[in-house]
């Protein structure tokens, strides 16, 4: 497993082309708050499963050629929640195409069955991985913007299993005749 923190244009690019070898990319943000009209977007982070990426934008680094993953039509993006992060890529003008929604897919799956859709809860229950969300905060308070190692390590355990959960869970919708609620339910994100 490779990680790439992104600087500067050139390991943007060396991400770029480790990525862009890849039909689904695992996508995710960090933010300061809720609210894409007021908040600020801190960092965006991308994973094949293989090479995790992080775009410390809060410490002034911009996605650069990274941005041509988000538009590339063959590349799937999986978001967990894609409403609320592409509120955010567009409000920065990151436009992003063939998008996925894990937290709508699992919505899908668990229908009726009063289970959590959050990620953590999602991840455990299907690899049996506990990914603590107590980071969460840092970005919620005065937080300086500057990443730590504990900062980034927590930031892309928020992605590196979404290549791996969509693969999983479109088994299941197709085994369950679930793929046109889901592809009903993920239309709406784009109105």
């Amino acid at each position: 497993m490779g990680m790439i923190v992104v600087r500067n244009e050139c390991d943007a690019e060396v991400a770029r082309d480790l990525l862009g070898k890849s039909g689904v990319i695992g996508c995710d943000t960090e933010t300061s708050s809720l609210n894409s009209k007021s908040g600020r977007l801190y960092s965006i982070q991308f994973s094949d499963g293989l090479t995790d990426v992080l775009v410390p934008i809060s410490e002034g680094a911009s996605p650069y050629s990274l941005l041509e993953i988000l538009r590339d039509e063959n590349i799937v993006k999986v978001f967990h929640n894609a409403r609320f992060d592409l509120a955010f890529l567009n409000s920065y003008s990151y436009e992003t195409r063939n998008i996925f929604c894990s937290m709508i897919a699992e919505k899908a799956l668990t229908r009726g069955a009063n289970q959590s859709v959050s990620l953590a809860e999602t991840v455990y229950r299907h690899f049996g991985v506990d990914l603590d969300k107590s980071k969460r905060e840092i970005f919620t308070k005065k937080w300086d913007g500057v990443w730590t190692d504990e900062l980034i390590e927590y930031a892309l355990s928020d992605v590196r299993f979404l290549p791996r959960l969509r693969a999983e869970q479109v088994v299941w919708m197709t085994r369950l005749g679930l793929l046109d609620d889901y592809e009903s339910a993920v239309g709406q994100i784009h109105r």
